[in-house]
């Protein structure tokens, strides 16, 4: 039996040497229970992967689009494949890990709601992280300058992000509400890294967080 997820703790050994990891990704491995089986999708350079696997001991793999990022996943010996995560999935059986992470990821799917039901078919949780685009100055940015916020990376536009579905803390509650998704833990970040655990349907950590963190049952 799998041990029991433990509430966010800080200071958590096991990053790689000169590189952190994002708030969302700590509070995330906090969640991971150590030793598990665990499947990142979308995982990047590998920052996460490489904590699951040194500071929780966990059987990490990932998933990642990009061929760049799988070559580096690869050259710090992780275990990553490369692939478009919304059709690779599928070929997943059914229970295959104890905990499926998609971290700031779901809003650049094609289909959000598919992607969840696979997530949490194929695991017993999944940890979900987004940007919430219901931050206040997010709501400010488009009032004042009638244009959409775009804070991802310096260059990106409406037209170029890979962000094709934004959405709030809000939002991303009322589809698993409406998939029938217990969330049994949910976790806003404000913007100067703090975080805490909060009510789902909080109408101040949908205005006042910049990211939230999800334990989906």
């Amino acid at each position: 039996m799998s041990a029991q997820p433990q509430g966010p703790a800080s200071g958590a050994s096991g990053s790689r040497p000169g590189h952190g990891i994002r708030v969302d990704q700590q509070l995330i491995a906090d969640l991971v229970p150590a030793g598990a089986r665990v499947l990142d999708v979308g995982c990047g350079d590998g920052a996460l992967l490489y904590h699951l696997a040194h500071a929780k001991g966990a059987d990490a793999r990932g998933i990642e689009i990009s061929r760049e990022r799988v070559a580096a996943c690869l050259g710090q010996g992780l275990s990553v494949i490369q692939g478009d995560a919304e059709t690779e999935l599928s070929t997943y059986p059914t229970g295959s890990f104890d905990c499926v992470v998609l971290s700031q990821t779901i809003q650049a799917v094609r289909d959000p709601r598919g992607t969840l039901e696979t997530l949490l078919r194929i695991g017993k949780q999944a940890v979900v992280s987004i940007t919430n685009a219901g931050y206040w100055r997010n709501r400010l940015h488009f009032a004042l300058r009638g244009q959409v916020p775009v804070r991802e990376s310096p260059g990106e536009s409406w037209f170029n992000t890979p962000n094709i579905h934004p959405c709030t803390i809000r939002d991303f509650v009322a589809l698993a509400d409406d998939m029938g998704i217990p969330i049994e833990r949910c976790y806003a970040v404000g913007a100067s890294g703090t975080s805490r655990q909060v009510d789902p349907a909080s109408a101040s950590a949908n205005l006042f967080a910049v990211q939230a963190v999800f334990l989906l049952g």
